[in-house]
C-alpha cells in the first residue's frame, strides 16, 4: 500500500513538474501583436509607454511595413497635423538629415526619407521602451481564444515553435490575416451605393481592390548600369508614364507629365529615387488577400518582374541607364523591397464603420461619430485602379475631395470577438474611405490608439468594448495626439487640449473645406461667438437652453458668457466658480474686456475648465450621450 502510495506521488511531483517546465517555455505578456509594420510599430510603443508588457512578432527583419519595408517613404499628408508618434518620426527624421526643409526633396511629399533611414530611426523608438519586446523573422502560425487570454504558436527563425499567451492581440498585418483567423467577419472590395449611401459608390458592389506595387529604389551611380532586357518586355506597357512620342492613346489624359517631373516625384535624399508612379508605372493589378501564403508569393513574382521592367524602361527608353536599384537600402538578393505596398486589405465589420458622408458632413449623421475619434486625415480620397482591366467602368476616385476628418474608435473594434484589435489598412471603413484612411500617418495614428486601447483593457481588467472612449481619447491627447483635424493652434498650445476636447462634444463644432490638395478643418477660435452656435452647448445642458432664450441675444459679451457658463455649473452641482481674469492669463488669451463679444476659442476654453464636459459626459461608441 505504501509502495503504491509512493509511486502515485512520484507520479504527480512528475506531472506537476512537467507541467511546470511547459509553462516556462511559454511567454507571457500583456498585450501581442501581430505584424512591425506601421501601426504595428506604433501600438507597440504606445501600449509600451503607458505600462503594458507588450510584444511585435514581425516576419521580416525590419520595422515600419509600408513606410520602410514596402519603400513608399514618401508621406502622403498631414504635415501640419504632426500627431503623437507621426510627429516624433517626423521630427526625427528632421534631426536626422538636417531640418524639415531637408525632407522636401521631391514633389509629391513634404516628408521624404530613404527607407533605411526609416528603419534605423523606427528601430531606435522601439529599442527606448522597456516594457517592448520585438521578435523578428516570426510567423504566427495558430491562435485560439482560452478564456479571457490568446495561445498563441510563433515559428520564430532558428527557434522553432513557441508558445505566447496574451490578454490582448492585435492584428496590425498588412491584409487582416489574424483577424480572419480569430472569426472575424469582413468585406473585400467595393460595397454598392445602397450599402453606404455614399454618391460615389458604384451601382453594384464588387470584389476588385485597389492595385498593388512593387517599389524599386534607384540610386544614380554615374554611369550606364541598365539592366538585361527582362523576359516579355513591352515599352508599350509604360508608353503614357510620360510625355512622349509614342504617348498617343493616355489613360489619363489630364496627367501626362514630362519625363523629369515623373523621376523627380519621389526623389529621395542622398540621390536616390522612390519609384512608385501610378500613372501607367509600375502600378499592379492583383487580388492577394483570399490567396494561402505560397500563392501570394507566386503572384507577387509577377508585380516584381513588372518593375523591373518598368526601371528597364526608365533606363533604356527615357535615357535614365545611371539610375540602378539600391544596393544600400534592401538586404534583399533582388534588392527590391520586403513586400509589396498594399493599398487595401480586409475591413472589418467594426463597432461602427465611418463613410465617406461622416467625412463630408460629420454633424448631420445619426451617429455622432466625431465625438469619438483617436486620428486625423487631410488627404483626398485616392484610389488607384488604372491596372485593373475595366478599370473604365469604375468611379473616378482620383484625389475625391473631402475636408480634413477624424477617425472614430469603433473602427478598430471587430463584432463579435473579444480580446482583439484591428489596425493598419483592415479597420472597419468603407472601401471609399479606405483611399485616405491608408495613408501612412494616418496608419501610424491608428496604431497608436490601438496600443492605448489595449494597454487600457489590460490596466483596467476590461473587455475591449468597455473601455471608455474617453479614457482612451485622453491617452491620445496625453501623447500630443490629435482627434479633430484643427488647424486654429499647433500640438504645443496650452489651448490645443481644450479646443481638441471641446470640439469631441459637439459644443463648439468645426468647419471643413477643401483647398486644392490641402483639406482642412478649423474650430474658428478667433471669430465672435454667436448665439446660434450654442445648440451644441444646449444639447448637453438642455436646462440651460430657456434660460438663456430669455435675453434673446444675437452674441454674447464676455460677462454674459461667464454668467451663462456659471449658471450651468450651479444646475449642474459643480462646486467651482469662473475667474475670468485667471482664466484668460493662464491660457495666453487677450486680456478680457467683459464687454466686449466673446470668441469661439475663449468661450471652449472656458467650458472646458469649468465643466469639463468632455469627461464629465461619458459617451458610447457611436458617439451618443450615456445618460
Amino acid at each position: 500500500m505504501m509502495k503504491n502510495l509512493f509511486q502515485i506521488l512520484c507520479g504527480l511531483f512528475l506531472v506537476v513538474s512537467y507541467s511546470s517546465c511547459m509553462h516556462s517555455e511559454e511567454d507571457k505578456v500583456d498585450v501581442l501583436i501581430i505584424g512591425g509594420g506601421a501601426s504595428g510599430v506604433t501600438s507597440g510603443i504606445q501600449s509600451a509607454r503607458m505600462g503594458a508588457n507588450t510584444l511585435i512578432l514581425e516576419e521580416s527583419t525590419w520595422l515600419g511595413g509600408m513606410l520602410t519595408s514596402a519603400g513608399v517613404s514618401a508621406v502622403d499628408g498631414n504635415y501640419r497635423l504632426p500627431a503623437g508618434l507621426w510627429g516624433e518620426f517626423k521630427n526625427r527624421l528632421s534631426d536626422y538629415y538636417g531640418g524639415l526643409d531637408s525632407l522636401k526633396t521631391g514633389w509629391v511629399s513634404n516628408v521624404l526619407f530613404e527607407p533605411s533611414v526609416g528603419n534605423k530611426i523606427l528601430h531606435e523608438m522601439v529599442a527606448a521602451e522597456n516594457n517592448l519586446k520585438v521578435w523578428k523573422q516570426a510567423c504566427l502560425e495558430e491562435v485560439k481564444r482560452t478564456g479571457d487570454e490568446w495561445v498563441a504558436k510563433v515559428k520564430v527563425e532558428g527557434q522553432g515553435v513557441k508558445t505566447v499567451r496574451a490578454k490582448v492581440m492585435i492584428d496590425a498585418t498588412e491584409l487582416g490575416d489574424v483577424a480572419k483567423m480569430c472569426g472575424v467577419k469582413y468585406d473585400i472590395g467595393m460595397e454598392s451605393r445602397d450599402d453606404t449611401h455614399e454618391d460615389i459608390a458604384p451601382e453594384k458592389k464588387n470584389n476588385i481592390v485597389q492595385d498593388i506595387t512593387y517599389v524599386a529604389i534607384l540610386k544614380d551611380y554615374g554611369k550606364d548600369v541598365t539592366i538585361p532586357e527582362p523576359e516579355g518586355y513591352d515599352p508599350k506597357e509604360f508608353a503614357c508614364a510620360c510625355a512622349s512620342p509614342v504617348c498617343i492613346t493616355p489613360k489619363e489624359p489630364d496627367r501626362v507629365w514630362s519625363k523629369d517631373m515623373m523621376i523627380t516625384y519621389g526623389r529621395l535624399p542622398n540621390h536616390k529615387y522612390m519609384i512608385n508612379w501610378p500613372i501607367e508605372g509600375n502600378d499592379y493589378y492583383i487580388n492577394l488577400i483570399e490567396m494561402t501564403p505560397e500563392e501570394r508569393l507566386k503572384a507577387l513574382e509577377y508585380a516584381k518582374h513588372y518593375t523591373m521592367c518598368f526601371v528597364y524602361f526608365l533606363q533604356h527608353e527615357l535615357g535614365y541607364n545611371t539610375l540602378g536599384l539600391a544596393d544600400d537600402e534592401y538586404p534583399t538578393e533582388d534588392k527590391l523591397p520586403f513586400i509589396p505596398y498594399h493599398r487595401e486589405s480586409r475591413r472589418i465589420h467594426g463597432l461602427v464603420r465611418f463613410n465617406l458622408n461622416h467625412a463630408l458632413n460629420p454633424y448631420t449623421q445619426d451617429e455622432k461619430l466625431y465625438r469619438t475619434c483617436i486620428a486625423v486625415g487631410d488627404y483626398p480620397v485616392d484610389h488607384h485602379h488604372t491596372r485593373y482591366h475595366g478599370y473604365e467602368e469604375l468611379p473616378n476616385l482620383y484625389f475625391h475631395p473631402i475636408p480634413s476628418y477624424g477617425l472614430p474608435l469603433g473602427t478598430l473594434i471587430p463584432q463579435e470577438v473579444d480580446g482583439l484589435i484591428v489596425a493598419e489598412k483592415s479597420i472597419s471603413v468603407s472601401n471609399i474611405m479606405n483611399g485616405t484612411t491608408r495613408l501612412q500617418p494616418v496608419v501610424l495614428q491608428i496604431g497608436q490608439a490601438a496600443g492605448a486601447l489595449a494597454a487600457l483593457a489590460v490596466k483596467n481588467n476590461q473587455k475591449i468594448s468597455d473601455v471608455s472612449v474617453r479614457d482612451v481619447q485622453n491617452a491620445i491627447l496625453d501623447a500630443k495626439g490629435y482627434l479633430l483635424p484643427y488647424l486654429d493652434v499647433p500640438v504645443s498650445d496650452v489651448k490645443f487640449a481644450p479646443y481638441q476636447r471641446i470640439g469631441s462634444t459637439g459644443i463648439l463644432k468645426g468647419v471643413g473645406k477643401n483647398v486644392d490638395w490641402s483639406n482642412q478643418t478649423w474650430l474658428r477660435a478667433d471669430t465672435v461667438l454667436l448665439a446660434s452656435e450654442l445648440d451644441g452647448l444646449f444639447e448637453v445642458y438642455p436646462a440651460a437652453k430657456d434660460e438663456f432664450k430669455k435675453t434673446g441675444a444675437d452674441k454674447l459679451s464676455i460677462e454674459e458668457a461667464v454668467q451663462l457658463v456659471q449658471k450651468i455649473a450651479e444646475m449642474e452641482k459643480l462646486h467651482t466658480t469662473v475667474d475670468p481674469q485667471a482664466l484668460w492669463k493662464a491660457y495666453g488669451m487677450q486680456e478680457p474686456d467683459l464687454k466686449r463679444n466673446i470668441l469661439r476659442g475663449e468661450m471652449a476654453v472656458m467650458i472646458d475648465q469649468v465643466l469639463d464636459p468632455f469627461n464629465k459626459k461619458q459617451i458610447d461608441i457611436t458617439g451618443k450621450y450615456i445618460q
